[in-house]
Order: C-alpha cells, then sequence, then structure tokens
C-alpha cells in the first residue's frame, strides 16, 4: 500500500504522537513517516516506481543524511518538542532524544531541530531561536515574575503560532496552543491584572474573548490581536491584518 493512502495512514499515525506530546508513539512512527514522505517525494520525482510487494522501502543511512529527509525529521522534532513545552512536558523531550539517539546515533536525522531546545541563546536571531527560548522556559516551569508574566506569555504565543503555520504539522500545533492560551490568559484575568495597561479598558476585552469556548487557530488570533495593548505591544499594520484574517471565523 504504498501510495497516497499510506500517506495519509503514517501522516495520523505521527499527527496523534505529536498533538499529545507522545514521546512512545513519535518514536514508534518517526522513521515510518520519514520513510513514506522520502517515497512519495521520489515518486513524484521520477526516481521511484512503486515497489512490487507495496511495502514502502526502507531508508539507507545515505538517504538518512539526505537533505530532505533531515528537513522532515527537523519539522516534526520541532512540533513535537513545541507541543511538549505547551504542556510542560520535559519527559517527553528527553525520552525522545535519548531513543533516537539509541536508535540512529546522537546524529540522528533531524537532530539539530533539538539545538533550539538545548542550547541557551542570548541573542534570539531566527523564528526557531524565539521559540526554542520560550519552549525551555515552559519545558522548567521558568515562569516569568507576574508583572512580566501577560506580555511574556503574549510574545510566546505569537511566535508560537507564527512557527505553526510554517509547520506540516499546524493544527497538531494549534490545539495545544489554544489551551494553554485559555489557561495563561484565564490565570491573568483572576490573577494578574494589575500588571495590564489601562485595566479598566481592557480587562472588559479579555473576559470577552475568554468567552469563545473553541480551542482553535481563531482563538489564538483573536486573544493576541485584542490583548496587544494590554501588554503595551503595538501592532504594524501587516501584523495586525494578519492576526485579523486568522481571527475572522467564516
Amino acid at each position: 500500500m504504498t501510495d497516497t493512502a499510506e500517506l495519509v495512514k503514517r501522516k495520523k499515525d505521527i499527527n496523534l504522537a505529536v498533538v499529545y506530546a507522545d514521546p512512545d508513539a513519535f518514536l514508534a512512527h518517526f522513521l515510518g513517516w520519514l520513510e513514506i514522505t522520502a517515497f512519495i517525494s521520489a515518486q513524484r520525482a521520477g526516481e521511484a516506481q512503486p515497489p512490487a510487494d507495496g511495502v514502502t522501502p526502507a531508508l539507507t543511512e545515505q538517504q538518512l543524511k539526505s537533505g530532505g529527509v533531515i528537513h522532515v525529521a527537523q519539522d516534526a522534532l520541532f512540533a513535537f518538542c513545541m507541543t511538549a513545552a505547551l504542556k510542560g512536558d520535559k519527559a517527553a523531550v528527553d525520552k525522545v532524544e535519548e531513543g533516537l539517539t539509541a536508535r540512529f546515533g546522537k546524529d540522528f536525522p533531524g537532530a539539530t531541530a533539538m539545538w533550539s531546545f538545548r542550547s541557551k541563546i542570548d541573542s534570539p536571531a531566527s523564528l526557531e531561536d524565539y521559540v526554542g527560548q520560550a519552549a525551555q522556559k515552559m519545558l522548567i516551569g521558568d515562569l516569568p515574575p507576574p508583572p512580566m508574566r501577560a506580555k511574556e506569555n503574549w510574545s510566546a504565543g505569537l511566535r508560537f503560532l507564527e512557527k505553526a503555520r510554517k509547520s506540516n504539522f499546524p493544527q497538531e500545533i494549534i490545539y495545544p496552543l489554544a489551551r494553554w492560551t485559555r489557561e495563561k490568559w484565564s490565570e491573568t484575568l483572576e490573577k494578574g491584572i494589575a500588571f495590564l495597561v489601562h485595566i479598566e479598558d481592557n480587562v472588559p476585552v479579555l473576559r470577552e474573548v475568554l468567552d469563545e469556548t473553541r480551542n482553535d487557530e481563531p482563538f489564538v488570533a483573536n486573544v493576541l490581536l485584542k490583548m496587544a495593548p494590554a501588554v503595551d505591544m503595538e501592532l504594524n499594520d501587516d501584523a495586525q491584518g494578519f492576526l485579523r484574517s486568522l481571527a475572522r471565523r467564516a
């Protein structure tokens, strides 16, 4: 069954591992995801034919080090680490890294994705740097001081949303992100309104955005859009337009 049906099946398996930050499921389905995506890509490029036995070809050592496979591996690993961070599950990240190292060695496919979640970057430059630095704090439960908490949560939420939309696992990241967003801003409403800018204007707005019960991309975008003034974040026209387009419901 080496075709798009197999691709869909394996994508579902890895999707579930990512959205639930399940390290055992991720380790079980990681290689299969790399194999099917590499094979489908080769087919589309005219470089591979359907195997006679219908079994997706295994990847060779050389193929595991190819640019295309590494890109897919990095994307999957980054997505898993993001959802684990949103749940504060450092043990899940550790288990995946240890499992992949045991199976493939320290230079396992996609290993460089872990740098963002392991390295201290004093001057973040890329989106991945910003996401990784925020995730590191989430993974160890390093909470910002109360006066800075809402602003840092807002910034982390924006970076995670931007990265999710560039991933092959956008919805699998956005659902945990939406739950995290609701939790953090509900906490602000209960305990942190004294640290918001223009409390009398922004607390009613916060209550209104939290009234939405759906944990999805429009909810996350709306929180970011509506609460930017409350944390003294000025959005340029492009950023406002971007968030408005995502917050809009059909």
